[in-house]
């Protein structure tokens, strides 16, 4: 299929989970769930806290950015973009502090939206949504890590 392979020239290829990062947020790396059932991409928060800074709506929230580790705590600041009801997979509708930031995988960087909630009971601290990744990756669910490494990180 000459097309197909067109387009997989054209967008790349992720994993269904991957490394990425998220650099305004201090986050230098994340593993991310490649989800592309969910329409907006979601990060792991707890102690939300909004405060208004030179006319704008802003949050700052903590993170634990690596699985099975409580202990390291990142404190993350961004605009608020919209607070809006999101349904999870299990059905459950929950309002959500939405912000806007970029991205960075393989050396590409772009802003994307993020919803905000705790997951500290889920695998995955992020979930990457199919509209932070249109037009610019296609996802093979077999594969794992194809745009890096997997590297122990240092706590």
């Amino acid at each position: 299929m000459p097309e197909l392979d067109k387009i997989q020239q054209d967008l790349g290829v992720l994993g269904w989970r991957e490394w990425i990062g998220l650099p305004e947020l201090g986050i230098e790396r994340i593993k991310a769930k490649v989800d592309t059932g969910a329409r907006t991409s979601t990060l792991h928060a707890f102690s939300l806290r909004t405060f208004s800074e030179n006319g704008k709506e802003r949050i700052q929230f903590d993170m634990h950015p690596r699985q099975h580790n409580t202990q390291k705590v990142v404190t993350c600041v961004a605009d608020v973009v919209d607070l809006r009801w999101v349904t999870d997979s299990g059905g459950h509708s929950e309002k959500r502090y939405v912000i806007r930031t970029p991205i960075s995988i393989d050396g590409q960087s772009w802003p994307i939206e993020i919803t905000l909630t705790e997951r500290d009971t889920m695998l995955f601290r992020m979930l990457l949504a199919r509209n932070a990744i249109r037009s610019r990756f296609m996802v093979d669910p077999a594969r794992s890590y194809t745009k890096s490494k997997r590297k122990k990180v240092q706590l």
